[in-house]
């Protein structure tokens, strides 16, 4: 990729201990541009040409609902918006804000994993238990917008994560948990998911930007 090339990843640098592993892996990925997440409302994100906004869950969600109509503006022109958190402030089409999980035993947190390509191959062991330990993956869920495709489930069947491609002309993933883009470790088969969801999100871009194509 050259040097003047567009980043197709914008990643927003929410400031976060917790991120900043994603943050320098981000910065020394030429196809990811990192913005400190204060820097957002004066960059023209689409003029910048990026296909890609990730955002996690350490954002500042006001300052999100204040950009609300920015991040409808971008989805609306095709593109792909991934965020990975607990809502608690309208800012993504069709969102709903997160519902913590009752908790009554440990096995409340087992994950269901759907057919999908992103999740192909990953066991539900693998995703539910972190040395040994369950619910660091997800606490909890999003009710989804009519017509959204479940992709995981809690115990409970409620979702986990989500694609929604009814509420603006371009594609929403929402994950209540952690960036899935982070999961490329090699010790169980929840490394499998960050490659997976990358080709996923270019596939979908494209798919988007040909529906478009046809419709101009």
């Amino acid at each position: 990729m050259s040097q003047t090339a567009v980043a197709d990843f914008l990643l927003l640098d929410s400031g976060a201990s917790f991120s900043e592993q994603t943050v320098r892996d981000g910065q020394i990925d030429p196809n990811t541009k990192v913005l400190d997440q204060y820097d957002f409302a004066s960059y023209d994100f689409l003029e910048a040409g990026h296909k890609f906004l990730v955002i996690d869950e350490f954002i500042d969600q006001e300052l999100m609902f204040e950009q609300k109509d920015r991040i409808r503006n971008f989805l609306d022109q095709g593109h792909v918006l991934f965020f990975g958190g607990h809502l608690f402030r309208y800012w993504i089409p069709g969102a709903s804000l997160f519902v913590p999980k009752t908790i009554h035993s440990h096995l409340d947190y087992k994950v269901t994993v759907l057919d999908h390509p992103i999740f192909e191959g990953v066991l539900s062991d693998d995703i539910t238990y972190n040395k040994g330990v369950s619910g660091f993956f997800s606490r909890g869920h999003h009710p989804i917008p009519e017509g959204a495709e479940v992709l995981l489930r809690l115990a409970g069947e409620e979702p986990i994560t989500y694609i929604d491609r009814l509420s603006s002309q371009g594609t929403i993933v929402v994950h209540a948990g952690r960036n899935l883009l982070k999961y490329r470790h090699g010790n169980n088969s929840a490394g499998r998911i960050g490659e997976q969801f990358y080709r996923f999100l270019y596939a979908e871009h494209q798919a988007l930007q040909q529906t478009r194509g046809a419709q101009v």
